[in-house]
C-alpha cells in the first residue's frame, strides 16, 4: 500500500507541521499544559507518520493512547476558549497590528485550536474504530489531573520559581486549597464526559463507516474477527 498518497498520511504529516509551526512561532514554557500536551500530539503523530511508513497501513497505532492523545489536547481547546478566554473570538487577533503580538495570537491559534481540531477530525474520519472501551476513560484523565497535581506540588517545593500557577483554577493564594480542590473535582467530571464524548465519537464514526463503506479499515497483522468485535464494558 501507498501511504504517501492517502489522505490519512497527508492530514497527519500537517497535524505534525502545525504543532511544530505553533510551538516554534511562540515562547512556549513546558510548565504550560498546552506546551505539554501539544509535545505529546506531535511526538504521537510523528510516530504514527512513522509507523504507517514501516506497516503500510493507513491505521493508527495503539488505539487507547490515540483516543487518549484526542482527550488531552481537546481539554487545551476547550480549557483556553471557555475558561481563559471566556469564548473570545481569536479570529482578530492573528492580524493585530504588532506584529510580534500577531505572530504570539497565530501560535497559540494553532496550538489551542488547529491542532486540536485536526486531532479530533482525525478521531473521527480515519479508523480503526472501536477499539476502544468506556473503562479507558479514567485512565485517560490521570495525566491532566496528575498535571495539576504536579502544578501544587512544585508550587510548595519551590515557591521562589518563575509561573507557579499557570492557570488561575490552580492558584489558592486568594481562595485557598479548598477551593482548588473543588476545581479539582469539577475538572475531573469535566473530563470524565468529555472522555465519554470521545469514545461515543468513535462508537458514531464506526456506525456511520459500517452503513455507507462497509467495515473500517484493520491494522496489518490484526484479526478482523477480533478487531471488529464490540469491546465489552464492565
Amino acid at each position: 500500500m501507498r501511504v504517501y498518497v492517502r489522505p490519512q498520511f497527508w492530514w497527519r504529516a500537517a497535524i505534525v507541521a502545525c504543532g511544530v509551526a505553533g510551538l516554534l512561532m511562540g515562547e512556549q514554557r513546558i510548565v504550560y499544559y498546552t506546551c505539554q500536551s501539544n509535545l505529546i500530539t506531535l511526538g504521537f503523530f510523528a510516530g504514527t507518520l512513522y509507523w504507517m511508513i514501516k506497516r503500510r497501513t493507513v491505521a493508527a497505532p495503539a488505539p487507547r493512547l490515540r483516543g487518549a492523545v484526542t482527550l488531552w489536547i481537546m481539554i487545551t481547546c476547550l480549557i483556553s476558549h471557555f475558561l481563559l478566554t471566556h469564548g473570545k473570538n481569536p479570529l482578530p487577533g492573528l492580524a493585530a497590528a504588532d506584529p510580534a503580538t500577531a505572530t504570539l495570537n497565530r501560535s497559540l491559534f494553532l496550538l489551542h485550536y488547529v491542532v486540536p481540531l485536526m486531532v479530533l477530525a482525525d478521531w473521527v474520519f480515519f479508523g480503526p474504530h472501536r477499539l476502544v472501551r468506556r473503562r479507558d476513560i479514567p485512565l485517560w484523565i490521570l495525566y491532566p489531573l496528575g498535571y495539576g497535581l504536579a502544578i501544587e506540588f512544585r508550587a510548595a517545593l519551590v515557591p521562589t520559581a518563575p509561573i507557579q500557577y499557570p492557570y488561575f483554577f490552580l492558584d489558592p493564594t486568594d481562595r485557598g486549597y479548598d477551593w482548588v480542590a473543588g476545581q479539582f473535582v469539577e475538572l475531573a467530571v469535566i473530563f470524565a464526559v468529555l472522555g465519554a464524548a470521545v469514545v461515543g465519537l468513535d462508537r458514531l464514526a464506526s456506525l456511520g463507516r459500517r452503513r455507507g463503506e462497509g467495515p473500517p479499515a484493520q491494522p496489518v497483522g490484526a484479526d478482523p474477527v477480533e478487531a471488529d468485535r464490540e469491546p465489552a464494558d464492565r
